[in-house]
């Protein structure tokens, strides 16, 4: 039986999603829809011989027990938000033979096939969760990864726009090679690999939604996003990264002009439009003031494989209830690695609602 604390969650979501029930699906615009993606959507989980030595030292690593399957196939069950990392490695090479292939032999076992291709040899943005340790991905070069999503988009026409929020990761890790520094050409980097892929047609750029409008953020604050029906098929960047590195990527698109990416700053900003806030619990009222004043944002159903090792849904509930338009979780599909009942999805089986 559902608690009070549930049944109150469901009626403030329902009203949240009754809003606009007149709207036709002619004039409902992009942020006035709510998507369930993944977490680090490219992951392989870690093998066994060296999750288990990892835990024994570090327990708190049992929040790296998790998986995917590849990209198309998320796609294909009605996912319609993702999340890739990228290493910068202009050279190539450099994250190729991660030592973790090494420990798994010193354990005693014979490592699984891994990059027979010698894809990470060659130049250009990698794409993994952490050096030497978490290193297994279904797409190991960003490229492949967009070019995998470009066919999936063509072969699936009048799909959901797809949003991806990009991490560039240059965290140092004891015992762990040094990533290569995320400056402002790194960050560059990810502009022209997605425009080596996608043509302007293919994506929803910060300039689109900017209009004729001083700033971007003036532009959702007042005339608000596309209309969905005008973007299907398309893709949206965003660069999850703190303050230091998305001034940095706007140092080469000042006022976002040019820009590829839509970038995670603060409300006030002139480039503010698109925010991440992962806890829906702490920042329940700021994410539903966001929404309501036209922000899209992107919070998480569980983090660390908590919700799942509890079946706890009350993240999922809040952030359902908060209208926040992207939900991420590591559980659209129940995990296979321990006994867990939790998965992630809306009502009647769908990764998608509107308010209609």
């Amino acid at each position: 039986m559902k608690t009070l604390y549930t049944i109150l969650l469901l009626i403030m979501s329902v009203v949240f999603f009754s809003n606009s029930v007149h709207k036709s699906s002619e004039e409902i615009k992009l942020n006035e829809i709510q998507v369930i993606g993944s977490h680090n959507s490219y992951k392989i989980g870690i093998e066994k011989p060296l999750f288990d030595y990892l835990l024994k030292d570090k327990p708190a690593l049992s929040g790296l027990e998790y998986e995917h399957i590849p990209l198309s196939e998320q796609l294909n069950l009605g996912l319609r938000g993702l999340e890739l990392d990228v290493f910068y490695d202009p050279k190539g090479g450099y994250y190729a033979d991660p030592k973790g292939l090494e420990m798994v032999k010193s354990l005693g076992a014979e490592p699984q096939p891994f990059d027979v291709e010698q894809k990470l040899r060659l130049p250009g943005l990698k794409v993994f969760h952490v050096q030497e340790i978490d290193f297994r991905s279904h797409q190991l070069l960003f490229k492949d990864a967009l070019r995998e999503l470009k066919k999936w988009s063509q072969a699936n026409e009048g799909h959901t726009p797809i949003i991806i929020t990009i991490n560039a990761k240059d965290g140092e890790i004891p015992l762990t090679r040094k990533p290569h520094p995320f400056t402002a050409a790194a960050l560059r980097s990810i502009d022209t690999e997605i425009r080596e892929v996608f043509d302007d047609e293919s994506l929803i750029t910060p300039a689109m939604v900017r209009g004729n409008f001083e700033t971007l953020e003036q532009a959702v604050l007042t005339n608000g996003w596309p209309l969905l029906k005008d973007v299907k098929n398309r893709f949206l960047f965003v660069l999850d990264e703190n303050d230091e590195k998305t001034n940095e990527y706007l140092s080469s698109f000042p006022n976002s002009k040019g820009a590829t990416l839509f970038v995670n700053k603060e409300e006030g900003n002139p480039n503010a439009a698109f925010r991440i806030i992962n806890d829906p619990i702490k920042n329940f009222e700021k994410i539903k003031k966001l929404v309501a004043l036209g922000y899209m944002v992107r919070t998480r159903a569980d983090a660390d494989t908590q919700e799942a090792r509890k079946n706890d849904y009350k993240r999922f509930e809040m952030a359902k209830a908060s209208g926040a338009q992207v939900i991420t979780t590591d559980y659209y599909l129940p995990s296979k690695l321990f006994k867990s009942e939790f998965k992630v999805i809306f009502e009647k089986g769908r990764y998608e609602r509107n308010r209609n």
